[in-house]
């Protein structure tokens, strides 16, 4: 049986980077989001910061009221982020680990070391319809305590894939390959995301079990020379020809292994 097609998630955080580095009210980020719907986005991908460095919680809010997809609204686990999550209601809702020195979020949520907090937040959050994600690095002891805290998704960190070459990728394309499939086998629907770009979201779409991809800083750079909307559409083309590949793979590993 052929799998559900892989999702694509566009983050629009740099939209509204290019926005606040003049303080202007443009590029407008909703608008992105709408143009990135449009050109086959399954989903609209914003982090929340506590410094507010790039969306709003005006975006948040407006966001909410016009997407015709559905908003991810990733947040730190803070009292703040929480009340607003509850009052806007947003389809999703990453909890991912956030840091006022990074300049983007550098690794995946502890959820073994802060689990009480983090089950805390699942449980508040589905309570208003939200469904939570935690953004984690591809380690079964995270995966397990996910499943623990009461989250129904994941999101398996890419970075270190990403930044990775050679056999070092390999390893951490393996890596993320096992995690996906331990957390499929313990019921959790599996996104993944974090640097992935045009060169290497092939080989991370073929991955069996993979629900979702989001992707926002390569889309938008992309964009500059393209259009955003032809920047959407080619990463869309790339996310399905590398699950294409997937599928067909693993069906030719089934027929083989069936054949001795």
């Amino acid at each position: 049986m052929h799998p559900p097609r892989i999702l694509l998630g566009v983050n629009i955080d740099h939209i509204a980077t290019l926005r606040q580095a003049r303080g202007t009210r443009y590029p407008d980020p909703v608008q992105a989001a709408l143009l990135a719907e449009e050109a086959g986005a399954d989903g609209i991908t914003v982090h929340l910061r506590e410094d507010r460095r790039h969306i709003q919680e005006r975006d948040v809010r407006l966001l909410a009221e016009v997407l015709n997809t559905r908003m991810n609204l990733e947040m730190a686990v803070t009292e703040e982020m929480l009340a607003l999550a509850e009052e806007v209601r947003p389809a999703h809702v990453c909890l991912v680990p956030e840091k006022r020195e990074e300049l983007t979020t550098e690794g995946g949520l502890d959820v073994v070391g802060g689990f009480e907090a983090i089950a805390a937040a699942c449980a508040r959050l589905a309570a208003v319809g939200c469904e939570v994600s935690l953004f984690i690095d591809p380690e079964p002891t995270q995966i397990e305590a996910a499943v623990k805290a009461g989250a129904p998704v994941i999101e398996l960190h890419t970075g270190a894939y990403a930044e990775a070459s050679g056999e070092a990728a390999r390893r951490e394309h393996a890596r993320i390959a096992a995690a996906a499939e331990l957390a499929g086998e313990l019921g959790l629907i599996v996104n993944a995301g974090h640097g992935l770009h045009y060169h290497n979201v092939e080989a991370i779409a073929a991955i069996p079990g993979l629900h979702e991809l989001n992707i926002g800083h390569a889309i938008i750079a992309r964009a500059l020379f393209v259009g955003l909307k032809e920047a959407v559409a080619e990463m869309k083309r790339l996310i399905i020809a590398g699950q294409e590949a997937g599928f067909v793979a693993a069906l030719e590993a089934h027929d083989h292994d069936h054949d001795h």
